[in-house]
């Protein structure tokens, strides 16, 4: 895939071989199929509105999985207004005994065993297995959550073959796709589980875990959006959205160290246009991919590639809990 050094390839076969080529834009549909690629696109766009559903759910809830308090008298419920009081009084962050980072990694590992192994035989089993069993493991992750009554229950809840050859010569190729959004997602999942629970602002009427809620609402907000713009706008050197992303990140760390941000909306606003990056940078990724290569390379490279985001915010979860242990002990 040469998209990053200039002139776009197609991957053509197992010894390796491209030829330059333009980029192959989609042709318009004929008038006769205009209701079919509409209801095509509906669809696709419902199934990446709820492909996510339980994933984002969980993260959102993190800080109240870990700091749940049961309702006297009623086991499966949290009590919706707990008594807001400091977890850790020796620190200036009102920490969680926990990292909010460990229901990311409980959320995330089993999905990165997957994807690594997806791409060796997932191909063998027709979709409709596929959805079945990812719909049913999501309601199970939900009830499992729900009925647990201990953090640790919590977070143990959620076509033709290539050759080798030809496997290898597309992984390659997809480097200069794969290298950025590991960045991002690392940048993004390592601002949202590792610095969120810390962005703590005393000065509001919000308590910590509105707070918490509402920085992860607006990031979705922003993935939300800028995945439903491909068809506004295109972007085809994702590097650039990586590096944003990763000052993101540093800008973020630098406040949560001495604290100058003044005000909580000034975060609003950064945590919105990190979930516009974030967004930008998965549906630009792939709908590159989708166009730079050939019929019988697609699948393979877009479930390839997958591993990018899943890969990124394994790295973030694992760096987030030292670095909230660490932030935690500091008086």
């Amino acid at each position: 895939m040469g998209g990053c050094a200039g002139s776009r390839r197609h991957l053509s076969d197992s010894e390796g071989e491209v030829t330059a080529q333009e980029p192959r834009e989609p042709r318009p549909a004929p008038p006769d199929r205009q209701g079919a690629h509409w209801k095509n696109a509906m669809g696709f766009w419902l199934l990446g509105l709820c492909n996510n559903f339980s994933y984002v759910v969980m993260l959102s809830a993190a800080h109240d999985i870990l700091s749940h308090k049961r309702a006297s008298g009623n086991q499966s419920h949290v009590d919706p207004d707990p008594v807001p009081t400091p977890h850790n009084n020796s620190s200036r962050f009102d920490c969680n005994s926990v990292s909010t980072a460990a229901v990311l990694l409980a959320d995330i590992l089993p999905t990165l065993v997957i994807k690594l192994l997806a791409p060796l035989g997932l191909h063998l089993l027709p979709y409709s297995p596929r959805v079945l069993c990812s719909g049913v493991c999501a309601a199970g992750s939900f009830i499992l959550v729900a009925f647990s009554h201990s953090v640790v229950t919590s977070l143990c809840d959620s076509s033709s073959s290539l050759s080798l050859q030809e496997k290898w010569t597309v992984f390659k190729g997809l480097q200069c796709y794969i290298i950025p959004l590991v960045l991002v997602y690392f940048a993004e999942y390592f601002i949202n589980q590792g610095l969120f629970e810390l962005l703590f602002f005393r000065n509001t009427s919000l308590s910590h875990a509105q707070q918490y809620r509402w920085y992860q609402m607006l990031y979705q907000a922003g993935v939300f959006a800028s995945r439903s713009s491909l068809r506004c706008f295109r972007i085809q050197f994702t590097w650039a959205l990586a590096l944003l992303q990763c000052f993101n990140l540093v800008f973020l760390l630098v406040d949560v160290w001495l604290s100058f941000l003044p005000s909580i909306y000034l975060v609003f606003l950064i945590v919105l246009y990190e979930g516009l990056l974030g967004g930008a940078a998965y549906v630009n990724t792939f709908h590159n991919i989708a166009l730079e290569t050939s019929d019988e390379h697609r699948e393979f490279a877009m479930a390839t590639a997958c591993v990018s985001d899943t890969l990124g915010i394994s790295l973030s979860g694992l760096l987030a809990l030292p670095l909230h242990d660490f932030l935690c002990r500091l008086s």
